[in-house]
């Protein structure tokens, strides 16, 4: 499939980290982007020069979107849309549909670019006929009202939730190609929770003010263990993991040689060393802007999973109680947070055997 050349409209709800970065290169491909986003200072930087992305080696690029509005601003003009790419964190989702709601069109859709298990939320607004699933792995950061820094290439996927093949999939993933390489799935639910394990492994590091590959490799053990718990209630739901970039959810499966899942990590690692993108979303949520990150919806879900199905989850469940203790203020940044963590499930943080 190769990048399309026919201009369509985009909504790009939430013009953050991910969704900056797509709506930047749709309109840099010539489609017609309208943002919408709740930090007036941010649109009003975008409306100004444009949406701008700066690179690892410090150039830059500011690209014109048709419009940027703040929700009142596009409700008073009237908006309306059929193509929807949602980018709001997860605990705004259902803020952001109920706006959204009125606004789409009859034929419209909506695709959830987004971290967490959003698209029921999404369906009970809209119906499930009109939701589109997506897994992103941009590595990226609003820097500056209207900056994005570009956190280097990785996997995209989008798919029909039932794993059909529609016209309007095919459309979308040829349009976001203006950004890489992004693929269409049978299987986006196979991603998602295979981004779920490895989302957690990348918010165990958010414990530590450090590089997530430095962290990673010095916790071999407590992230894997922590992959693991969230793959056990996946393939308890009867979900089939599919890897992406330099993750392999099956070296973090119960059964698995010890130097299969070492030298997954090692791949990892290494790879996570090529990002410019050093710290995870969740450390920056907290550290540098102050707010609750949204990765305890997440959790929250897996609980309710893992009782459902009779899993202990002590590890994942230590980690939510640390980050809200973080975000209080009654914790410090500390690379003996990890060793403490390995402690629910008496794991040695440095242990170099973290398989089962």
């Amino acid at each position: 499939m190769t990048p399309s050349s026919t201009p369509r409209d985009y909504l790009v709800l939430g013009a953050g980290a991910i969704g900056g970065t797509l709506a930047h290169h749709l309109a840099a491909a010539g489609h017609p982007v309208t943002v919408v986003d709740t930090d007036a200072q941010h649109i009003a930087a975008i409306r100004a020069h444009g949406i701008t992305v700066e690179h690892a080696d410090g150039s830059r690029r500011a690209v014109p979107v048709a419009r940027a509005l703040t929700p009142q601003q596009a409700a008073d003009a009237g908006l309306t849309t059929r193509r929807v790419l949602l980018a709001t964190k997860g605990q705004d989702t259902e803020t952001a549909m109920a706006w959204l709601a009125p606004r789409l069109a009859d034929n419209g859709f909506v695709v959830s670019c987004q971290n967490g298990d959003n698209e029921p939320v999404i369906a009970s607004f809209v119906g499930r006929e009109r939701v589109v699933g997506a897994f992103v792995n941009i590595f990226a950061d609003v820097v500056a009202p209207g900056v994005v820094r570009d956190g280097g290439a990785a996997a995209f996927v989008v798919g029909e939730v039932d794993g059909s093949q529609s016209e309007r999939v095919t459309q979308t993933v040829a349009d976001l190609q203006a950004w890489g390489p992004v693929r269409q799935t049978d299987n986006v639910q196979g991603y998602l929770w295979a981004k779920y394990g490895f989302g957690e492994i990348l918010t165990a590091t958010a414990l530590v003010d450090a590089p997530m590959a430095h962290t990673i490799d010095r916790h071999r053990a407590v992230v894997a263990e922590v992959a693991r718990e969230v793959n056990r209630i996946a393939i308890a739901e009867g979900r089939r993991l599919e890897a992406f970039d330099a993750y392999e959810p099956a070296a973090f499966l119960d059964g698995v040689a010890p130097e299969v899942t070492d030298a997954a990590l090692d791949r990892l690692i290494a790879w996570l060393h090529t990002m410019p993108k050093d710290r995870s979303g969740v450390w920056r949520d907290i550290a540098v802007r102050g707010r609750r990150t949204e990765v305890h919806l997440d959790l929250d879900r897996y609980f309710r999973l893992a009782d459902a199905h009779d899993l202990h989850t002590p590890l994942l469940r230590r980690l939510d109680l640390m980050l809200a203790e973080l975000e209080e203020g009654v914790r410090d940044f500390d690379d003996a947070n990890l060793t403490e963590l390995g402690r629910a499930t008496c794991l040695t943080a440095g242990s170099r055997e973290p398989g089962r």
